[in-house]
């Protein structure tokens, strides 16, 4: 029996345009096989194996998309842990293994990345159950990816003397190799890729970063005393947790514990890390090609081509990478993908709102799209679930027009209260108190038209909100 620990806190910033600041990778299907996002299946590649809910840790501006993704795949988590800001994966690691053991409990703990592609999941059971045996005599585990080729932009663990009939002592975590290093790590047999993957009881990680790393420990436990608890989401304060240091575990701990022991794994491991290793993971057809979505190639070969939002043609072309979303276009040579990180540095600096989201943008009340934009204007389609309202808010820069497509709409406007229902429509003043609900048994949709000097998302001032947000 373990405890799953799921790292949902990664930025995913290289598969731009599709995985951006406020939806990352980890919440996508990336590989065009419709089974689930990345997130929900981590989760179910545990089907079989004895463990207990999962516990989740997540960013703070994530935790209605993970609350939802749950709640679609009919899942369940222990906890949900919110970080307020990155702080790698030593801390993240700390806040779970603590709460864990918060009640006297002292869980083996599995700790996995929710953006890993894992196709071998019996391979990967079968490790988890060899781990298992390690973890329960004390030893802090690591999962080393059996290589395939010479690869430079993985870490790598060499192997040391064995342990039991699977695993062995680490010897030493190494950097990222040049193409010759790399070489030699694979002909000698004795290095394996470093996953980012371990499993340990949770008393014994904690020992060994007080032992190690006791500032680390400190700063989360003082955080975690003055963390938030709402009963499903453990809000972890900024100002606490932003005195600790930014330390991934095996730099903080797995690096210098004489307790370690990496485990293989041969699964089909893949961490999705570039478009280039999205291609590689599709299916493809004889020439090569990925294509998914409203796509017509011609003469194309050893191309991934994505079409979110409408048709995509490519000719005599080959080793692209063409990603199409409603409102951007990403075209790169597939052994160039990492350079996307660049582009989107560039949209951060200046600010564009194509770092941050996607014109649809999921909500805990339900989502909306936006439609057309201009310089006084924003039209948007707003779908509110059965059951969920908006918070009651007003708006100091905006005013707007409600037109009910479908469903029920409960509008609070000021001191009047409406039911509109299909083709009725109502105006909400600026600097009037509002709210909107569905009532009903369907979903609720509606043109929302915004007419103002500001428009932005942060021009909101709340009032009343059931999922417990401050202004946004």
């Amino acid at each position: 029996m373990f405890t799953p620990v799921i790292l949902a806190g990664g930025s995913g910033s290289r598969l731009w345009p599709l995985s951006r600041q406020a939806f990352p990778k980890q919440f996508l299907e990336l590989d065009g096989q419709a089974q689930g996002t990345m997130f929900q299946r981590t989760i179910a590649r545990l089907d079989g194996l004895e463990h207990g809910d999962p516990l989740v840790v997540s960013n703070e501006r994530h935790r209605f998309v993970v609350a939802e993704q749950l709640r679609l795949a009919k899942r369940q988590s222990s906890r949900i842990i919110l970080e307020p800001l990155a702080r790698n994966t030593a801390p993240a690691i700390a806040l779970a293994a603590l709460e864990a053991t918060r009640d006297g409990g002292d869980p083996v703990l599995l700790i996995l990345a929710a953006d890993h592609h894992i196709p071998d999941e019996q391979a990967f059971q079968a490790a988890v159950a060899s781990a298992t045996i390690h973890a329960n005599a004390g030893r802090l585990v690591t999962f080393g990816i059996t290589p395939t080729h010479a690869e430079t932009g993985f870490g790598y663990i060499q192997c040391g003397e064995p342990l039991g009939e699977t695993g062995s002592a680490i010897a030493a975590f190494k950097e990222k190799p040049s193409t010759e290093l790399a070489q030699e790590y694979l002909q000698s047999g004795r290095y394996l890729w470093n996953s980012g993957m371990f499993m340990f009881r949770a008393s014994r990680f904690l020992d060994e970063l007080e032992r190690l790393r006791p500032d680390i420990l400190e700063a989360c436990r003082v955080a975690l005393q003055h963390a938030q608890d709402d009963n499903y989401f453990l809000h972890v304060p900024a100002e606490q947790f932003a005195l600790c240091d930014d330390e991934s575990v095996d730099y903080a701990v797995m690096e210098h514990t004489d307790a370690g022991v990496v485990v293989p794994l041969d699964a089909g491991w893949n961490d999705l890390g570039s478009w280039a290793a999205i291609l590689e993971v599709s299916e493809r057809d004889a020439d090569g090609n990925s294509l998914q979505g409203d796509v017509m190639s011609v003469d194309t070969r050893n191309s991934l081509v994505q079409s979110h939002h409408r048709l995509v043609t490519t000719v005599g072309v080959e080793g692209l990478v063409v990603i199409e979303t409603k409102d951007a276009v990403l075209v790169a040579h597939k052994d160039q993908c990492q350079q996307v990180k660049k582009i989107v540095k560039r949209l951060q600096a200046e600010q564009r709102e194509e770092f941050v989201a996607h014109p649809f943008v999921s909500r805990p009340w339900g989502h909306y799209d936006t439609v057309d934009k201009g310089e006084r204007y924003q039209v948007k389609r707003i779908t509110v679930l059965p059951g969920e309202c908006l918070s009651l808010q007003l708006h100091y820069h905006r005013a707007e027009h409600w037109i009910v497509v479908s469903g029920t709409a409960k509008v609070v406007c000021g001191d009047k209260e409406l039911i509109l229902s299909e083709n009725q429509s109502t105006y909400i003043p600026l600097g009037i108190k509002h709210s909107l609900a569905n009532p009903g048994k369907v979903p609720l949709e509606l043109i929302e038209v915004q007419s103002g000097a500001y428009l932005g998302e942060d021009d909101i001032v709340r009032f009343e909100d059931r999922y417990g947000r401050a202004r946004s």
